[in-house]
């Protein structure tokens, strides 16, 4: 694991793509840049032999093979914001330095120095191997002087969080106006969620306030009492997915009444409790039973509003 700081002074921890898993991806791209190599100069080779010069035939070999090494890498790193397909395959991916996406200036710069200094072919110590060793983060000199570095993106799956909406927040839950509310920064949102205990504390604070502010933005109206971020974000996003889910169930068809609401296929309510079924009457009246200890209200995300001394149950 290692650090990045982020543009707003936020410490994320990342994982670091060493020069083994690198050169692996590397040999992938050039083996797939040699096929697409070959099969240019074949497509050439009759108009070289019989129409160009050698002069001529000597710069348009030249050319393509600058296209295919330069071009290759460039063009798929700044399509695919900082992937070739051999990082593709290993789970790599080239960020900047605060873990912002790279553009083309920072794609061409490092294809420049990996085909003219790093594995030049004059360079016999192969100085872009002997940089990777040596820096704490990996970085060959292409990536110093681009201002990048690899990461590891592959990962296990992220569990979903567990979403939840206070008791007391639940009028104003249902009442928000989500219309404005984006995929992508909900999804942003409830990745947060999901790694919040894999956060530095400061970092954990710094996004949630970010995200909040985002959030809150494109939400209506505010909350009715202070609640700290992520329980903002969790109560947002459950709502979301408890409307989502009555607009499925409203849209499911009943195939002539064979499903009803009540049927185990219809959305659950994230708000309500299981109600007991109602006693059959019968010719005896059932004798009064008393009513079971009520259990202490604990808040379910450990995410409290400030000055609460509820207990932290999830972090």
């Amino acid at each position: 694991m290692s650090q990045l700081v982020t543009g707003e002074a936020v410490v994320l921890q990342v994982r670091i793509a060493r020069m083994p898993t690198r050169a692996l991806a590397c040999a992938i791209d050039f083996v797939l840049q040699m096929i697409v190599l070959g099969v240019l100069l074949t497509l050439l080779f009759g108009f070289l032999i019989t129409t160009a010069s050698e002069a001529l035939g000597t710069a348009i070999v030249l050319i393509v093979v600058l296209l295919v090494l330069v071009g290759y890498r460039v063009v798929m790193e700044t399509l695919t914001r900082g992937r070739t397909l051999g990082k593709m395959m290993l789970g790599l991916k080239v960020v900047r330095d605060d873990g912002s996406s790279i553009r083309f200036r920072h794609a061409l710069v490092r294809t420049l120095l990996w085909v003219f200094v790093d594995f030049a072919p004059w360079f016999a110590a192969s100085p872009g191997i002997v940089a990777s060793l040596m820096n704490k983060q990996g970085k060959r000199i292409g990536d110093m002087v681009a201002g990048t570095v690899v990461l590891r993106e592959r990962h296990q799956p992220m569990a979903s969080p567990p979403l939840f909406v206070p008791g007391h927040l639940v009028q104003w839950a249902q009442s928000l106006e989500l219309s404005r509310l984006s995929d992508e920064l909900a999804n942003t949102s409830r990745e947060y969620l999901a790694r919040y205990k894999e956060l530095e504390p400061g970092a954990r604070v710094a996004l949630g306030d970010a995200l909040a502010f985002r959030v809150g933005g494109v939400t209506a109206p505010a909350p009715p009492v202070p609640i700290s971020s992520p329980a903002f974000l969790s109560a947002v996003l459950a709502e979301r997915r408890r409307r989502e889910l009555a607009r499925l169930a409203a849209h499911r068809p009943t195939y002539g009444g064979l499903f009803t609401p009540s049927t185990p296929y219809s959305a659950p309510n994230p708000y309500g409790t299981p109600q007991p079924s109602a006693p059959q009457p019968g010719p005896f009246p059932a004798p009064a039973q008393p009513a079971p200890p009520r259990a202490p209200q604990v808040n379910p995300g450990g995410w409290h509003a400030p000055g609460s001394n509820e207990p932290n149950q999830w972090f």
